[in-house]
Formats: structure tokens, sequence, C-alpha cells
């Protein structure tokens, strides 16, 4: 696969000069979580990556629960990681792929190739007997890091406005049925979905095991024919996995990064809503 590495590959190559480690374990529920678990346990050579501090730019009206950060910023804190264009970069959370996916599509947004994804994360390192340690690495802050922005990975909240009704655009709610039918809402104001949007739960392909190549594109056989995919969930973390698998099946998606929790932050905006 284009996006992932397993175990076996990193474990082959954990310690080569090249290869830059990224811890983006995390909890939506607690900022502090992922840095407390990077401390009790992480991959060697791996450095921490928070999703609230590094990942996420300054919350305001509008943008939503996680807006992107700043770029100039992000290609900073980049560089005191190590990393520069030359690196190949290996991200991981605990295997539910969100937060991982967001720091992926941030390094894709800016231009960054050589970018995967550890499937199983972190979890799956621990089982398969891989080696952990409590010890950060030394890190050399790098200097060669482009910044190339990549515009046709993104829309705003303009883009999916006119975007609805519009027979060549899919819009993905990456959510659960939960959220996205309106029955439950544990984390933004007003329950529902953005009008026209379908569902496609962001960890359904990976509810029993990392999926196959085959099993990708057959969820997402449906879609084959679209002309264009918006992708959106929450606040932009979690539709970013489902960006991953849809590259893997040959989809070029675009991310509305604000997702719901910024489109519901225009009072004008409408809501879709099964209850």
């Amino acid at each position: 696969m284009k996006n992932f590495v397993n175990y076996k590959w990193l474990e082959e190559n954990l310690y080569k000069d090249n290869i830059v480690i990224l811890d983006a374990r995390g909890e939506l529920s607690d900022t502090r979580a992922g840095q407390e678990l990077y401390d009790k346990g992480h991959i060697p050579n791996a450095r921490f990556v928070s999703l609230e501090e590094v990942m996420t730019g300054e919350i305001s009206e509008h943008g939503g629960r996680h807006p992107l950060p700043d770029m100039k910023k992000f290609v900073d804190d980049m560089k005191d990681l190590g990393m520069e264009d030359d690196s190949t970069v290996v991200i991981y959370d605990d295997g539910s792929l969100s937060f991982a996916g967001r720091l992926f599509w941030i390094l894709k947004y800016i231009g960054k190739e050589d970018v995967y994804v550890l499937n199983g994360g972190y979890n799956n390192w621990v089982r398969s007997g891989g080696e952990i340690t409590e010890s950060s690495p030394f890190v050399e802050r790098k200097e060669d890091l482009s910044l190339k922005i990549n515009d046709d990975l993104k829309v705003d909240m303009e883009y999916v406005r006119n975007s609805i009704g519009k027979d060549s655009t899919t819009l993905i709610d990456s959510r659960s049925y939960e959220r996205y039918s309106g029955e439950k809402e544990p984390l933004d104001k007003i329950p529902g979905r953005i009008p026209g949007a379908v569902n496609y739960p962001y960890d359904k392909l990976i509810e029993d095991d990392f999926p196959s190549l085959a099993e990708i594109n057959e969820y997402y056989k449906d879609l084959k024919d679209s002309k264009e995919i918006i992708l959106y969930c929450g606040s932009g973390v979690s539709a970013t996995v489902n960006y991953m698998f849809m590259e893997e099946a040959g989809l070029k998606p675009k991310l509305y990064p604000g997702s719901y929790s910024d489109w519901i932050s225009y009072e004008e905006n409408k809501i879709e809503s099964d209850f």
C-alpha cells in the first residue's frame, strides 16, 4: 500500500538516519493524554506530536474545534523534530488512525513526500513484540524542509455550501451513524449533518483488522464514478482516515478541515437530521 507500512518494515528500518518516526497518540477528551502515553513508553526514535499544540491552530468563532495550524509554524515545528525534505516519515497512533491521519494529511498538504502511517499503530507494535522505550531521542533540528501548499487537498465552508445539490460532488460524513443521523451528538452543540451528505464511518474498515486492498476497494466501490469527493467529520481529524483509505482505492478526495463544527458556527447554514 502507498500510504501505510507494517510492523516488519518499521522494525527493519527503525534506526536508519533518514527515518523520522512521529508518535501522534492522544485523546480528544484529554489534551494531556498523548504526552503521558509517550512518556510511559513509545517506539524507539519516535518524537511526540501533540494534536492540540502542533496539529491545531488558534480557535476562534469559525474554523471548527481543531482549525488547521499556521503552516509556517507547523513546518518550523517539524524542523525541530528533525524533519527535512529527504526524510522518510512514519506516523503512528494507537491504531485508530485518526490522529495519525490528521498529521499525515497536514504533511501532504504542505507538500511533504515519503509519508506513511504504521498500520495497527502502537498497540499492534506492542502485541508483535516490538521494542519500546521511555527515553526520548536526541533530535537535531533541520533547516531543509519546504513549504509547498497543495490546495487541491482542501476546501472551505463556502466551497462546501456551493457544492450542495450538485450531482458532480459527493459529500462524505465520516462520523458514526449515530452522529450522522442526529441521534447523538456528544461534542457539538447542534446534532445532525451537512445537507446531502452520505455516511462512511471512518472506523468501519478497521473494526476487525487492518483491511486488504480488496476490502478497501469494495467499501468505496459506489464512489468510483464520483467526479469530486469532499470529506468531513466533527473537526477535521477522523475524516483523514477515509482520506488515506480512499487514496488507496484510487480516489482523490478533498478535506473540509473545519468540518461539522465549523459548519454549524454559521447560523445561516442548514442542517439535516433524522430526528
